[in-house]
């Protein structure tokens, strides 16, 4: 890509960009590992580009959910939408304050702004019959059937590790903040935005938007948005350098450079795990599908560790995928 044009980037913040495995999530430990992915990302924020940043809220809002039952004696529950859209709103402070201290002390200080995110789905999506996706604690057996006959939760048992509620995980039809993102982006802001996948919200018959206890891949909705704000880039941050032909076995081989058509074959032949690189090769193909097709812009997207953001960014390292 020429580095010379003002570009569109989308980059989508995995977990462990803001919380590592076996961490409690504390402010502390949070906010040293966005200072870290921020030290990699300094050069592409203090840029001309044009920057929207989304992240993964999973762990956090299973905190939130923990404190919310715990609490129940003397504080109203929530629900799971307005817990996320809580989590969006202190995960973008935390993310925003980091990011614009980085920036001022370089020299090169940009607004940064949280955009409170819906992301509207389709009350009919097959997935609201078929709920699949693991959400907050684990409980034993009789404190699971209290909430599947209260609560009307939808329950499974875990890997020997106990009960959880599993809620729909519908596909992002439409970004409902796309259009101010956008015009945020042309008066030279950094946003953060669709934290956690966004707020699943429907539209009734009126037309009226209503939250719904559901949670949106948050790789699906960086690619969705990334479609309605015409971006020229979709950089996934996760837990692996590249994604792998035939990972986990002795035979597995780094993908550095894959075009459409080599992802879509690989993904046919069931080479990434469901859950882990699976939805985000499924985002690639969604953002360079559907993006327009203009001769004069190269469209790709980049997979790679939070560690290796810069390198990748130069092209050193990390997967691409392009049309």
């Amino acid at each position: 890509m020429s580095e010379n044009k003002t570009k569109t980037f989308v980059i989508a913040l995995g977990g462990n960009s803001i919380l590592r495995e076996n961490e409690k999530g504390t402010p502390e430990e949070q906010y040293k590992n966005i200072d870290h992915t921020a030290e990699q990302l300094l050069n592409l924020l203090s840029s001309g580009n044009r920057v929207v940043i989304t992240h993964g809220n999973g762990p956090q809002v299973g905190n939130l959910l923990l404190a919310d039952e715990a609490s129940q004696s003397v504080a109203p529950s929530m629900p799971l939408d307005i817990l996320g859209a809580q989590a969006q709103g202190y995960m973008g402070y935390m993310i925003q304050n980091t990011l614009a201290n980085h920036l001022r002390q370089a020299g090169a200080p940009r607004n940064i702004t949280t955009v409170v995110t819906e992301v509207i789905v389709d009350s009919e999506d097959p997935a609201f019959k078929s709920p699949s996706k693991p959400i907050g604690p684990f409980y034993d057996a009789e404190r699971a059937e209290q909430h599947r006959r209260q609560d009307g939760w939808d329950i499974i048992e875990d890997a020997g590790r106990g009960y959880r509620r599993v809620v729909a995980s519908p596909l992002p039809l439409d970004v409902q903040q796309a259009r101010i993102i956008n015009s945020m982006l042309n008066s030279g802001e950094i946003v953060i935005a669709a934290g956690g996948g966004g707020i699943p919200v429907v539209r009734d018959e009126k037309r009226d938007l209503h939250g719904v206890e559901a949670v949106i891949d948050k790789d699906y909705a960086s690619a969705r948005l990334a479609v309605q704000i015409d971006a020229d880039v979709l950089f996934i941050l996760t837990v692996v350098e590249y994604a792998y032909r035939d990972f986990g076995t002795p035979d597995q081989k780094p993908l550095e450079q894959l075009s459409l058509a080599e992802a879509k074959k690989l993904l046919a032949e069931g080479q990434f795990g469901k859950g882990s690189m699976e939805p985000k090769i499924r985002a690639a193909i969604m953002f360079l599908e559907e993006t327009g097709r203009d001769p004069a812009r190269e469209r790709e997207v980049i997979i790679t560790l939070p560690e290796t953001a810069a390198r990748a960014l130069e092209g050193k390292t990390g997967t691409r995928i392009f049309k």
